[in-house]
């Protein structure tokens, strides 16, 4: 029997970058102290979520991932406690701006980097001005404590994503988010909408899903956003199995079984009776191979 306990956090955050990150890491050191070798903090927890504006000035937050006083404190803590964390940035590399996930392993070393492969735009989430879409490719990375699955808040919403990194073994698909209110619409609240899409991807993949959320209201420059929380684990049935309010600062764990997992996996037969040869067309926009006017 492999057991893990995995951890989601949540918090609010200021303007402040030491002081987000030295509440970063006392929640992470609560997490590890019930239990929890891997432990997700949210997305962009340096700062607030600068976003909702687009100012050329906020351009420049971003540094390179060797400078990130977020990725060395919490490399740090990895190897004193023992445990993995997934440290969300907002990377410099040369010219190129990308919302990036660092994955720190049980003994304070990089395994890599993951690159927000889908980038949202929209009124309060203006991503596409401050980074560009992810070159890495989707990855599971095997860790000391299992194989993880990683993406970032907007990738959430996408199904393929999840599948290929079910596909490619993954045992916990954690997803960090920054995920609120809508400035353009008071009416939308898409908490239930955001949960469900998540627990439908641990229900298909039969895989537990681990999700992270920023609480709190911020005021940007044109628009605040009112972030809701809700952080939240999901069994590999999709079950919601602890989740966070609202409002409130949280630390949830959960233990799973993970050769009990990869023993259903299998057993199942979902991955065994998929029909790949039938999914060419999910590699068009419209769901076609061939352009509408062509003949034959």
């Amino acid at each position: 029997m492999t057991e893990l306990t995995v951890a989601a956090t949540q918090m609010a955050c200021s303007a402040d970058a030491d002081e987000n990150i030295a509440n970063a890491e006392r929640l992470v050191t609560k997490a590890a102290e019930q239990g929890a070798r891997f432990i997700l903090l949210q997305e962009l927890f340096e700062t607030p979520y600068f976003c909702k504006d687009m100012a050329p000035d906020l351009l420049h937050l971003a540094v390179p991932v060797e400078n990130n006083p977020a990725v060395k404190a919490m490399r740090a803590l990895a190897k004193r406690l023992g445990v993995v964390l997934p440290v969300s940035i907002y990377e410099r590399a040369n010219n190129a701006l990308y919302n990036t996930l660092v994955i720190v392993d049980t003994d304070g070393e990089v395994l890599g980097l993951y690159r927000k492969s889908h980038i949202p735009d929209g009124p309060g989430y203006s991503e596409k001005y401050y980074f560009s879409p992810g070159d890495t490719g989707l990855k599971v990375w095997d860790t000391k404590v299992g194989k993880i699955g990683a993406a970032v808040c907007w990738d959430q919403w996408f199904p393929e994503a999840a599948r290929l990194l079910a596909l490619k073994g993954a045992d916990i698909i954690c997803y960090p988010t920054a995920i609120g209110s809508e400035p353009h619409d008071a009416t939308i609240h898409s908490r239930d909408h955001w949960q469900r899409t998540m627990q439908g991807h641990a229900a298909a993949n039969m895989t537990p899903v681990v999700a992270s959320n920023r609480i709190g209201k911020e005021q940007g420059r044109t628009c605040d956003i009112t972030f809701y929380g809700s952080s939240f684990i999901a069994d590999n049935t999709g079950a919601k199995v602890v989740e966070a309010g609202e409002t409130e600062e949280a630390v949830l764990t959960a233990t799973f079984d993970l050769d009990k997992l990869r023993r259903t996996k299998i057993e199942w037969g979902v991955f065994r009776d998929r029909r790949v040869d039938l999914y060419g067309d999910l590699l068009s926009l419209d769901g076609t191979t061939r352009h509408p006017t062509s003949k034959g």
